[in-house]
C-alpha cells in the first residue's frame, strides 16, 4: 500500500553515493525531508530533475530542509552522476528496490519503468505531502519548495 499524506515515513538504511550508510532515523526530528524517488542516474528527465533539486538547493537548506534522492543504481553510479553534475545532496542507492516498496512507489508503463515520487517528511516523520509526476520531473522541485514553505510557516507560528 502507498504511503499517503498523513501517514509516517517508512525507517530505512541505504547506502549513499560514497559508500556511507544512511539511516533515516538520525535525520527525522532534526530537519524537514525531501525525499524524491526517480528511475535512473543519468537519463534526461532524471538528471533535468537532480540538477533542478541542485539548483534550488539553497533555497530548501535555508528553510532547514534536507534533500534526498533515491534510485536502484549502484553506489558508483550514483557517485559518477553526482559528481558529473555536482550534485549537492545525498543519493541513496536502494539496489534492491526494498525502500521504493516500503513507501509503495507505483511504476509506470506497465510496472517496466520505476516510477517518479516525491514525498516531503516533517520534522515528526509525517508525510506531509505526496507527489507523483513521472513525465513532469521539474514539477517535483516546485511541489516541494510550496510544501516546506507551508511547513516553515507552520513551525514559526
Amino acid at each position: 500500500m502507498a504511503i499517503q499524506t498523513g501517514d509516517k515515513c517508512p525507517l530505512f538504511i541505504l547506502p549513499n553515493q560514497n559508500g556511507e550508510l544512511v539511516n533515516i532515523s538520525d535525520l527525522i526530528g532534526k530537519k524537514n525531508l525531501v525525499i524524491y524517488f526517480y528511475p535512473k542516474d543519468e537519463t534526461s528527465g532524471c538528471t533535468a530533475e537532480a540538477c533542478s533539486f541542485r539548483d534550488n538547493y539553497e533555497d530548501f537548506a535555508a528553510m532547514g530542509c534536507e534533500v534526498i534522492g533515491i534510485s536502484s543504481d549502484s553506489i558508483s553510479a550514483h557517485e559518477q552522476f553526482a559528481s558529473r553534475h555536482r550534485l549537492n545532496f545525498t543519493l541513496l542507492s536502494d539496489s534492491k528496490k526494498e525502500v521504493r516498496k516500503l513507501f509503495g512507489v507505483p511504476g509506470n508503463l506497465f510496472g517496466l519503468v520505476p516510477g517518479r515520487v516525491t514525498y516531503i517528511v516533517d520534522k515528526k516523520g509525517i508525510v506531509r505531502s505526496v507527489h507523483n509526476s513521472q513525465m513532469n520531473p521539474e514539477s517535483h522541485i516546485q511541489m516541494a519548495k510550496k510544501a516546506v514553505e507551508a511547513l516553515s510557516e507552520t513551525e514559526h507560528e
